[in-house]
């Protein structure tokens, strides 16, 4: 069993996903309805950026406070392995 990693930070990010959420499905019904390609590529752009945000906090979350400052072998390689998500 994995064991859990809240970090006071995941309720921002929880509420930043479901934002980028509602947002990606106005740009389902965007294109459902026909609307013009250049209003649903900035709606697109606009969901992609707030993931990618959403991503990059928690990276940095996740390397402010689950990796020892004394940076062993094991956390070098975790960090290795989370930084090519960046």
């Amino acid at each position: 069993m994995l064991e859990s990693h809240a970090h006071a930070s995941h309720p921002a990010l929880i509420a930043r996903l479901k934002r980028a959420d509602g947002h990606l499905r106005a740009v389902i019904e965007m294109l459902e309805a026909g609307k013009p390609c250049l209003a649903v590529a900035q709606q697109l752009q606009a969901v992609e950026k707030a993931v990618a945000n959403a991503k990059r906090a928690l990276i940095h979350d996740h390397m402010d406070h689950c990796l020892d400052t004394e940076g062993s072998a094991t956390d070098r390689a975790e960090l290795r392995a989370i930084a090519r998500y960046l």
